[in-house]
């Protein structure tokens, strides 16, 4: 599944996940502290590889790989304490 962001500079990114099990970690429109919503990604992408493991025997490289873009793009707002970002859909 597909979902999308929207960052505290109000620029948007498609990001992947190999399982809807994302839903479980956020909620479509809720602003999300920068380091929460970072936390909540890692789990969520981490939740999706393991399931992919379990079903085919090996972690999914792009959750992982997601993962990092996600936490590349994140550093470039983490001197703004009050940066937030948004979940603004999900495509399956």
């Amino acid at each position: 599944m597909h979902f999308r962001v929207r960052w505290p500079d109000q620029s948007q990114t498609l990001c992947y996940s190999p399982s809807s099990t994302l839903r479980d970690f956020f909620e479509l429109g809720a602003p999300y502290p920068l380091t929460e919503f970072v936390e909540r990604s890692r789990r969520a992408l981490q939740q999706a590889s393991e399931r992919v493991r379990q079903r085919y025997g090996y972690a999914c490289s792009s959750a992982a790989h997601q993962l990092e873009q996600i936490e590349s793009l994140a550093a470039a707002f983490a001197a703004d304490p009050h940066a937030q970002v948004t979940v603004v859909s999900f495509h399956d």
